[in-house]
């Protein structure tokens, strides 16, 4: 149900993916609080090993009470997204909110890794949230309330992190050094820049996927916690909130929140990737 009163109502967003997990449950947040979502997504027929389209996750949006808009592109090309960027204006009469949610993911070795899953990582990681913001830049400008949002974590220099996979390290390092950069230079212009990461799994095509299947899912949260952690951050001032990189408990416990047990997962949760587990 739409929140009139809700700061996100009538609010701009636009997404690169969102079609399933993460960036379509933040979509679905801010649709129930009113807003306007444009994705720019890949996604454009069904594919066996994943669930949604950015079709149908446009008609869930709808049914959750926001204005969609699809856009079928490809985030690391520029006439893609100049003309997401041009159509979502266009539709919705500019841009409040630009969530870099594209990732590619290989966790190969360094020797085992192909140069393609590197080039793609990089490309989509890195020119693709590149290509997004500084196309979007110009409208956030003109927002009085302008928010970057990365899906990209903390920076973890600790050596296991940085040893573990770097290929995949760099692109998602270089996601977040490219907001924290953002949140420097646009910090007289109001236009805050953060990045977002979940403190655990979460329960995505992903992880089932690439991380370990259903004993992964058991241990994983659903990806409501990073939905609920996003809206929390974009509903807030953008000069009082820039340049962090935030964990979604850090955000929610900073509201009050105190239990998660809502957002499942066993006793036993595993923790994301570049996140350390807390010291006893």
């Amino acid at each position: 149900m739409t929140t009139s009163t809700s700061p996100l109502a009538g609010r701009t967003m636009i997404m690169s993916g969102g079609s399933r997990g993460i960036g379509l449950a933040i979509a679905l947040a801010a649709a129930r609080q009113g807003a306007n979502i444009a994705l720019l997504a890949k996604t454009d027929v069904p594919d066996p090993r994943l669930p949604g389209t950015i079709h149908t996750a446009a008609a869930e949006i709808e049914a959750a009470g926001g204005q969609a808009l699809a856009v079928v592109g490809d985030v690391r090309d520029e006439a893609s997204v100049t003309e997401a960027v041009r159509r979502t204006v266009e539709r919705f009469g500019g841009i409040d909110y630009c969530v870099n949610n594209a990732s590619a993911i290989a966790l190969a070795p360094t020797e085992e890794l192909p140069v393609k899953r590197f080039d793609l990582m990089q490309q989509i990681q890195l020119r693709g949230t590149y290509l997004l913001t500084s196309t979007c830049l110009p409208h956030l400008r003109r927002s009085d309330n302008a928010h970057i949002l990365s899906l990209s974590p903390p920076l973890n220099l600790a050596p296991a992190w940085l040893g573990v996979h770097p290929a995949y390290m760099v692109a998602k390092y270089g996601m977040s050094l490219l907001t924290l950069g953002w949140a420097a230079e646009y910090a007289e212009h109001g236009v805050a820049a953060n990045c977002l990461w979940p403190e655990t799994l979460i329960a995505t095509a992903a992880v089932q996927n690439l991380l370990g299947g259903d004993e992964a899912t058991a241990k994983a949260r659903t990806p409501q916690i990073v939905a609920d952690a996003a809206i929390a951050i974009l509903e807030k001032d953008a000069r009082t909130v820039t340049g962090n990189t935030f964990l979604d408990v850090e955000v929610l416990r900073a509201e009050g929140r105190t239990d998660f047990s809502a957002y499942g997962g066993s006793d036993d949760l595993e923790y994301d990737i570049f996140v350390d587990p807390p010291q006893a």
